[in-house]
């Protein structure tokens, strides 16, 4: 069994799907605004996901990292590292009972027109959000009364413990609009905003960039926002955020000088970099697991625990990495390496137990159907090669399987549905806190997913509904480990792989590193010396 993690290090986050479309585009990364170091233009390629530049709407990986270069919120993290919030706009304090939070505004900051950032303009920012049930982020928010105390002071409140609020809160699309602005041009609290076009081709927040042109097709271009006075003040004067979906594009321009970022480089592709180009290569936040429905109707007589728990170990787990390149890891149980509660090791691989929980699952050389999605890698990982290596390791521990492709959307429909009977699928946080892992226990949306009800394994029931409720920061981590356990004993879920995140730049800048909650944050590349 794996062992106990009880301190957290670095968290890895938001997950999303990617809408991938455009074309390389122009603006050489050898132009400059000016001359200048100050006016030195940045220029980073990336398979464009983004929908819009309003964060009130985005929810998307590009989208966030405009948002975090245009937006500030209240809570931030320190460079890459997201397993502890610090103060971004605000400090806070909280109650015993983790359902109220006091939020003060620090220092005096100002939005890109210069005018001061208030209590009225955080209230304003989060009730649109919540106003807005179409909106992506809504349901960050959900449950949450959000009143303003004085110009500095913000209460929120909660019926239940949420202490990873402000890890919450840290999500670019949670970013403070100037509230005087976003009215004028349409913002609203009641669910009738349509500020939305007037935020695509303007800006209204107080990060150290402003929006100069949108384009969903092609580019993003940023310029510097000259009335920022935080911390985060850029070298550059303009970026330029490119839509390139090819990851041999990005490279090319990457060798060429066209560019100084690349942020879609596959792990073959990063191991063969010369000495003028550099990579983070890092774990994301995203798991690749196997599920095993228990609902009798999908499975039938293999709805059992110890399918599972054969499987987990009759799998050859470094040789499923090997599919995975550079950043990647095991997954060492339903919450990924760095989180909270996690465990420090996996599963190896152990045939006599795998054919003692096949003997314990009535297990007669039926044909399991693995379903899996076979038109949409995760992180660089293809799903047919790793489903044809699972189904060939299964055959030489004696489970026969037989493989299900279908694209992605039809799959979708299958596991969202609860219809898979063995399914291949992945998952990924939607902000930086173990609490997003919760989900696969018994009863809730995952575990649903599989067919296994509350009344399947009260015990787990029990221990994920007390780190939920946990209102003491030790008690809570001690929660999340007992569930990563527990899960790893009796769940109907084997992690496999957590996918590699890779970000490559020229030797020309620095400080380009994976942020699993906005990706990357631009504010922080500087250029090189």
């Amino acid at each position: 069994m794996s062992s106990r993690r009880t301190t957290s290090v670095l968290a890895i986050g938001a997950v999303a799907l990617f809408a991938l479309a455009g074309c390389t585009g122009g603006n050489s990364a050898n132009t400059n605004g000016g001359g200048g170091q100050g006016n030195q233009s940045l220029v980073i390629d990336t398979a464009f996901s983004i929908e819009t530049a309003d964060p009130g709407h985005t929810y998307d990986p590009t989208g966030n990292m405009i948002a975090k270069a245009i937006y500030e919120t209240l809570v931030d993290f320190d460079g890459s590292d997201v397993s502890t919030p610090v103060p971004g706009l605000a400090s806070w304090t909280q109650n015993d009972a983790a359902t109220e939070f006091t939020f003060t505004l620090e220092g005096d900051r100002v939005f890109s027109d210069g005018s001061p950032i208030e209590a009225k303009d955080v209230v304003f920012s989060l009730q649109r959000i919540q106003g807005m049930a179409d909106a992506k982020p809504n349901f960050l928010l959900g449950g949450i009364t959000i009143a303003e105390v004085d110009d500095k002071t913000i209460t929120f409140t909660s019926q239940t413990p949420l202490l990873q609020l402000p890890a919450i809160l840290a999500n670019p699309a949670l970013g403070i609009v100037n509230s005087d602005v976003v009215k004028e041009n349409g913002g609203s609290t009641d669910g009738s905003d349509s500020a939305q076009k007037y935020l695509d081709g303007a800006s209204a927040g107080s990060g150290p960039f402003v929006l100069d042109t949108l384009d969903l097709s092609s580019q993003v271009v940023l310029t510097r926002n000259d009335a920022y006075n935080g911390d985060e003040k850029s070298d550059f004067s303009r970026v330029v955020v490119r839509n390139v979906t090819e990851s041999a594009t990005q490279l090319a321009n990457l060798k060429g000088g066209d560019s100084m970022v690349a942020m879609d480089l596959n792990g073959d592709q990063v191991s063969g970099l010369g000495d003028s180009l550099t990579v983070d290569s890092v774990p994301s936040g995203q798991t690749i697991f196997l599920l095993l429905n228990q609902s009798p109707a999908v499975a039938g007589d293999l709805a059992n625990v110890k399918m599972a728990e054969a499987i987990r170990y009759a799998l050859d787990y470094d040789a499923l990495l090997e599919l995975a390149g550079a950043g990647a890891a095991q997954a060492t149980g339903v919450i990924p390496l760095g989180f909270e509660g996690a465990l420090d090791s996996g599963v190896t691989q152990d045939l006599a137990k795998s054919k003692a929980a096949l003997a314990e699952a009535g297990y007669a050389g039926q044909t399991l159907r693995l379903q899996f999605p076979n038109d949409y890698p995760v992180g660089g990982v293809e799903f047919t090669p790793l489903a044809e290596r699972v189904q060939s390791q299964l055959k030489d521990a004696g489970i026969a399987v037989e493989l299900a492709p279908a694209p992605f959307a039809t799959e979708l429909d299958a596991y969202v549905g609860g219809t898979e009977g063995f399914g291949l699928w992945f998952w990924g946080p939607d902000y930086a806190d173990s609490a997003n892992f919760l989900p696969f226990g018994p009863g809730l949306k995952v575990g649903l997913r599989s067919g296994w009800t509350a009344e399947a394994n009260p015990t787990i029931a029990k221990i994920a509904a007390d780190a939920a409720s946990a209102t003491d920061a030790s008690a809570r981590t001690a929660a999340f480990t007992d569930f990563a356990e527990a899960m790893q004993a009796e769940g109907p879920f084997v992690p496999l792989i957590i996918p590699g995140r890779n970000i490559a730049t020229a030797n020309t800048v620095t400080g380009a590193v994976y942020n699993s909650v906005w990706e990357m944050d631009i504010a922080e590349i500087t250029p090189a010396g």
